[in-house]
């Protein structure tokens, strides 16, 4: 969008600028008018009250006076370009200064005011020891200011006059001259700021033709004009800025990419939830059918000895307990993943629970024939959820003993990992495919259907450890190594009381 000439910075700080100039130029022209000769008289008063000061200063010291003191007193007064007279009470003359006037003439002036009071003027300010009045002088046609009285002791009279000249004419011929002067500098300063100016918005033009550019996605053109200050700082971060932008645009392009996958991995997810309630199905399917055959059995006596009724018994209450602990699981999974189960965090040992969960599984272990690696003798503390922490442990010993093969170890190490700790727990035995690792958390994914149903799994558990870990904010994992595989968790270690062991 094109910028109107008379919308432009550069037209605006012209404007503004010599308009400034100019009420500055009229204002100082408006108080010369008013002021400048109430100020002139001002002064012009403060130096005849001075001139007072200092005369009755002298005669007042008590001294007699020497030529010098009256010399240096009538230079002073010379100086100001004031006339004046000091009598005694006989009228002896003790003091002159004749600037412009001679002593008879301030004499008579001085006997006219004392005696026949021709206070004939503007009477400016009037105190005890002396009046002051402005007068105008009709033989000369000139005005005056004029200071009479007395000294401070009363011995003493005296006069002094200073002549003003002609205030309006001067101050007429100063506003004219000042009007002039005043003009040209308006001049002057317009042309001057329209150079300026030009200097000032050109880099403001530059970055207005690179915002236009920018706006049209073309993250090509750089700022290029040179200096320090704060536009050139403002180019520099416009660079970064169409850097940035350039960047962030094919960041998105990324993730959009990404996002079409994650919309492809929705529909994956869709046919799980589908899977999952088949799975579901399937997995109550068998021992409900079981459960229904040995019950009618039972019911009808096809075995009617004691040993065939302790079996069909026995049947039906080991496939009850299977579906009852796959519904307690599928309840606890949902209380987790749903929030309604919150992680209570607490600080305990996390050595002592591994302990106990291997105690509670010993006769698995004795019946699986596994060698248990685990070192207990230093304590680690950690903050979690000690029971949901307990819940993981027990599922991954549990996993491990279902999938023990080849030596039949199962190790368990603790590895420090500054502000963490990792909990492995390794079962020798036969690798994960590589392209299940990501799937086996999953619920009721089997990477060997037929054996996990030989050890009465159901694909729940590993599920169970990913969604308590997720609600603790805490990684979890699995891996292959050689001759097995190690699954593995986190937790944060107590900052204050931790008590350092050996990596194994």
């Amino acid at each position: 969008m094109k910028v109107s000439i008379f919308r432009s910075i550069r037209t605006r700080l012209v404007v503004l600028l010599v308009g400034f100039i100019t009420l500055a130029v009229l204002s100082g022209w408006f108080i010369n008018r008013t002021f400048l000769e109430e100020y002139y008289i001002k002064e012009k008063t403060d130096v005849l009250i001075a001139g007072y000061k200092d005369m009755n200063k002298v005669f007042q010291s008590g001294d007699a006076l020497t030529k010098e003191q009256l010399k240096n007193l009538a230079l002073d007064m010379e100086a100001d370009g004031i006339s004046g007279l000091m009598v005694d009470s006989e009228f002896h003359i003790l003091f002159s200064s004749g600037f412009g006037m001679t002593p008879d003439l301030l004499l008579f002036r001085l006997k006219d005011l004392l005696f026949d009071d021709k206070t004939d003027g503007e009477v400016i300010k009037k105190c005890k020891e002396y009046t002051i009045q402005r007068m105008h002088d009709k033989e000369s046609g000139k005005d005056y200011l004029e200071i009479c009285g007395h000294t401070s002791d009363q011995k003493n009279f005296f006069v002094m006059r200073t002549s003003l000249e002609s205030i309006a004419d001067a101050v007429e011929i100063a506003n004219h001259f000042y009007l002039q002067v005043s003009l040209m500098i308006i001049l002057v300063a317009a042309l001057i700021m329209l150079i300026v100016s030009i200097r000032f918005t050109r880099p403001v033009m530059e970055l207005s033709k690179l915002s236009r550019k920018m706006t049209n996605l073309d993250f090509s053109a750089k700022y290029q004009s040179s200096g320090s200050d704060e536009i050139a700082v403002l180019g520099q971060n416009m660079n970064q800025l169409s850097e940035t932008l350039e960047e962030t645009i094919s960041e998105l392009k990324s993730a959009n990419v990404k996002l079409e996958a994650d919309i492809r991995k929705k529909t994956e997810i869709d046919e799980m939830r589908k899977d999952f309630l088949s799975n579901v199905s399937h997995e109550l399917k068998t021992p409900l059918a079981l459960i229904q055959g040995y019950a009618e059995g039972l019911k009808e006596a096809v075995n009617d000895d004691p040993e065939s009724r302790d079996f069909y018994c026995d049947v039906i209450i080991d496939e009850a307990d299977k579906m009852n602990k796959m519904v307690q699981k599928l309840l606890t999974l949902n209380q987790i993943e749903f929030g309604n189960q919150g992680a209570e965090m607490e600080r305990f040992d996390v050595i002592e629970v591994i302990d106990q969960v291997l105690n509670k599984s010993n006769l698995l272990l004795e019946e699986a024939g596994a060698a248990v690696y685990f070192d207990n003798q230093e304590k680690i503390y950690v903050w979690a959820d000690e029971f949901q922490t307990e819940q993981v442990i027990t599922n991954y010993v549990s996993n491990g003993i279902h999938y023990l093969a080849g030596e039949k170890k199962l190790v368990i190490t603790p590895e420090d990992r500054g502000t963490l700790v990792r909990i492995n727990v390794y079962n020798s035995g036969n690798p994960i495919p590589e392209e299940e690792l990501d799937k086996i958390w999953i619920k009721f994914y089997k990477v060997d259907k037929a054996r996990t149903r030989e050890y009465g799994g159901n694909g729940i558990g590993l599920s169970i450890v990913r969604a308590i870990m997720d609600s603790m904010n805490m990684q979890c994992g699995v891996e292959n190594q050689e001759g097995g595989v190690n699954f593995w968790f986190e937790l944060e270690k107590d900052k204050i009381h931790v008590e350092v062991f050996v990596k194994k």
